[in-house]
């Protein structure tokens, strides 16, 4: 049957599993693009590309006075490069101190241009790209653990009472000099006789935040200690 091409189907069985392995690396990181979401993104993008190949040979009988069709095999690959940008943008979160996704719609693009290379044919770069993609996935994940990396948090501290002990506070900071502090803002609600600090702090190497919440936790008239990450400035 001459509609029936099973290199095609070849190339879009390949094209779900160097999707799916992509997509189980995210998946087993907790990503919500992760293995159903790659294969679709993969398989999808070599349909197209293979839709493109084809339609050359769709309107062949067709002369030059019969129609004005215009191919261009890589037309429909272009748009589908370009709308990738909407799906991973979708994937980007970003919090006050992280930008969360970006690996993920990266590799959301990644898996576009590997399904529409199956479908042109272009399968060892599109496999050796596979495999270079999840050497580093892989890899780069447990370096990434050992790398120093700066993170921003914000310490709020409320006591009670008119006590100002800004002084105490600063001074268990500095024990730990991998602790910098960039800034110290002072809130004072006169009513409810509360005094509220909130620091602005970062560090690189690790720090022991319940040693800190103990020493901190020991100051006389504090009643509430919050950390939270705080915007890369």
């Amino acid at each position: 049957m001459e509609w029936l091409h099973l290199d095609d189907l070849a190339k879009l069985a390949l094209a779900t599993f160097t999707g799916a392995a992509i997509g189980f690396e995210r998946e087993s990181h907790g990503q919500a693009a992760g293995l159903r979401t790659n294969i679709l993104v993969c398989t999808g993008a070599c349909l197209m590309m293979l839709l493109s190949l084809h339609m050359e040979e769709m309107f062949r009988t067709l002369g030059v006075t019969e129609s004005v069709v215009r191919l261009d095999p890589g037309r429909i690959a272009s748009y589908a490069i370009a709308s990738m940008g909407f799906l991973g943008a979708g994937a980007i979160i970003k919090g006050k101190g992280t930008i969360k996704g970006l690996t993920t719609a990266a590799g959301l693009w990644l898996v576009t241009g590997v399904g529409l290379s199956i479908g042109a044919d272009f399968i060892m770069p599109a496999v050796f790209t596979t495999l270079i993609s999840l050497i580093f996935l892989y890899g780069l994940r447990r370096m990434k653990i050992v790398l120093p990396r700066t993170e921003f948090i914000v310490l709020t501290i409320r006591c009670s009472g008119t006590c100002n002990p800004i002084d105490q506070i600063k001074e268990v900071i500095s024990e730990y000099r991998q602790i910098t502090v960039h800034f110290i803002n002072y809130t004072n609600e006169i009513k409810k006789m509360v005094i509220a600090y909130r620091i602005r702090i970062s560090h690189k190497a690790p720090v022991r935040f319940e040693e800190i919440t103990g020493k901190l936790a020991a100051i006389e008239c504090v009643e509430e200690i919050k950390w939270e990450e705080s915007d890369i400035p």
